[in-house]
């Protein structure tokens, strides 16, 4: 069981996809402690030096999928790190889909 789960899946523009990559490509170009805004909130993170990549590409029933997912430890002195409300307006996000079965441990772009 994981200590922490976030997921959020919501339309998005081809600019609103590339200004969250542009955020998160500039969190792990930085390292240390990185904040994205991700709409409904704030998520604060730990980037560290290296970490493991991994990048995936279905194309299913009409429709590519582009998955990219980066993994690191915690250190064991600092607890993981959970949403916190945006002080802006916040946004709705569309809750997952039930039964998918897959890990959501990763920060995903997807393209439909």
């Amino acid at each position: 069981m994981s200590d922490l789960k976030f997921e959020q899946k919501r339309s998005l523009s081809r600019r609103e996809a590339a200004d969250l990559l542009t955020a998160l490509a500039g969190a792990l170009r930085e390292g240390g402690r990185a904040e994205l805004d991700l709409g409904s909130g704030v998520l604060g993170l730990r980037v560290p030096d290296r970490l493991h990549g991994e990048v995936e590409v279905e194309v299913e029933d009409g429709k590519i999928e582009l998955e990219i997912e980066f993994t690191w430890p915690i250190t064991p002195h600092e607890p993981a790190a959970a949403p916190q409300p945006a002080t802006a307006t916040a946004r709705k996000s569309t809750p997952a889909k039930p039964g998918r079965g897959r890990s959501t441990k990763r920060a995903a772009a997807k393209a439909a």
